[in-house]
């Protein structure tokens, strides 16, 4: 019964979106993190009615129809160590789900999450016909009931990958009597964007608006495996050294076509390569590398940094740098 609820609550979703009445709740971030520095917004609510695709900035740091707010984690294994999810606003818990598999959703196995897309999940009531939900965590972490009344910052679990996602995180959506409702611009209609109207979130609590950049960077002895960078197990932080290469990876979120990655190493002799990757298409996820195969007898030993820059239009987007050592 617990699911089916939970499931009606995303179907009401797909009302036709309208301005919010009255005033909505103050939210708080829900996830235990800081947006920029060990989380992500992968994705906002889609404001344009027809079939392209507006963030609420008239970016495109969303997709089709998407309704609400995805929030991510770094790796699986941020998502396996544990991060919290939070109540965004006071409220009383009238649906959740748990027990589904914390899989990478895929065509091969859609079948089995048809009309469970939210995954493992928490529906919150708040007052003056606001609703809350949180979709995507991760499995036996739910720790709420039907009938809980909780507060701003309650846990309610677990960040997952449960459901309808392809990476760890938390989808919020927020309703006003069944009505889709953007947090970051609550006093404007969906059908639109670029207004500036007023957000749902606390002052101290706003993620503020990042159309793309850099998840985590690392060094590694070898191009990765882009599922080891998912998963969090790509990055050394030492290398021998007779290691066979030196490099330099990045993971990053909202790529355009276009936009340039600058990846730089220095070493304790100076620089030891400097190279600019372009993007040849948009792309929500994604990893590059560059490298430099050893040509002596070994590398020097001492600190490596590793400088990387996503550009966009000749201005910085985001800016990241990672250290390893040769001993």
């Amino acid at each position: 019964m617990r699911g089916a609820l939970l499931a009606a609550a995303v179907l009401s979703a797909s009302a036709v979106a309208a301005t919010a009445g009255g005033e909505g709740p103050e939210l708080g971030l829900p996830l235990d993190c800081t947006v920029g520095e060990d989380c992500y917004i992968q994705h906002y609510v889609d404001r344009d009615p027809g079939p392209g695709a507006r963030d609420f900035r008239c970016g495109t740091a969303t997709y089709d129809g998407h309704k609400g707010t995805d929030i991510g984690i770094h790796t699986i294994a941020d998502m396996i160590r544990g991060v919290r999810v939070f109540a965004a606003a006071p409220g009383v818990v009238v649906a959740t789900r748990d027990g589904m598999e914390d899989v990478a959703w895929s065509a091969a196995n859609a079948e089995r999450v048809k009309g469970r897309e939210c995954g493992n999940g928490v529906l919150i009531r708040h007052e003056n016909g606001w609703e809350t939900q949180y979709c995507h965590m991760r499995r036996g972490s739910v720790t709420v009931k039907k009938g809980e009344r909780v507060n701003r910052g309650d846990t309610l679990g677990l960040v997952g990958m449960s459901g309808k996602a392809q990476f760890p995180h938390v989808h919020l959506s927020v309703r006003h009597e069944g009505r889709l409702v953007d947090p970051f611009d609550a006093s404007s209609p969906l059908a639109g964007c670029g207004q500036n109207g007023k957000p749902l979130w606390q002052e101290d609590q706003n993620p503020g608006y990042v159309p793309g950049g850099l998840i985590y960077s690392g060094f590694s002895t070898r191009i990765p495996d882009y599922e080891e960078v998912k998963a969090g197990s790509a990055a050394r932080r030492s290398l021998a050294p007779v290691a066979g290469a030196l490099v330099l990876f990045t993971y990053a979120f909202d790529g355009k076509r276009g936009d340039v990655i600058e990846m730089r190493i220095d070493g304790p002799e100076g620089q030891v390569l400097s190279q600019n990757v372009l993007l040849e298409k948009d792309q929500a996820q994604f990893f590059r590398a560059v490298g430099k195969r050893l040509r002596a007898a070994r590398w020097p030993a001492g600190t490596y940094t590793g400088t990387v820059v996503m550009m966009r239009e000749g201005r910085e987007l985001d800016r990241q740098q990672v250290v390893t050592t040769v001993e």
